[in-house]
């Protein structure tokens, strides 16, 4: 059996730089840390991360969308085809919210947000 690691307890006070640290419970957004687990272990993602607004204090959940950044495991995207495009919407409907999920971030972006990234699954 694939041994995963939820990071809710790890993530319990997460720290972004020197600015500012989040809890779970300071997330603005509910989080079903079994319904994330099987969404990630069923499509191959062996990270998932949170960054973007939902992580500020200017988040409103009627017009803002979550920004998720998933790491798959090697070799999953090359045989995934268009079920993809439909996994924002599938994560929306676990967490209530809006998604932009994605799988790459532009390198200059992703320096950007490094240090914020907020994970909620990760496979070990």
């Amino acid at each position: 059996m694939a041994v995963f690691r939820l990071f809710s307890k790890v993530a319990e006070i997460a720290h972004f730089g020197e600015y500012f640290n989040m809890s779970v419970a300071d997330l603005p957004i509910q989080i079903d840390w079994a319904q994330i687990a099987r969404f990630c272990q069923e499509r191959g993602i062996r990270k998932l991360s949170l960054f973007g607004s939902v992580l500020r204090s200017d988040f409103a959940p009627r017009r803002s969308d979550v920004d998720v950044l998933a790491e798959f495991e090697p070799g999953v995207l090359k045989r995934v085809g268009f079920q993809y495009f439909g996994y924002g919407e599938e994560l929306a409907a676990i967490i209530g919210s809006k998604v932009d999920f994605c799988s790459r971030l532009h390198p200059l972006i992703l320096s950007r947000v490094k240090a914020q990234l907020f994970p909620l699954y990760e496979h070990a």
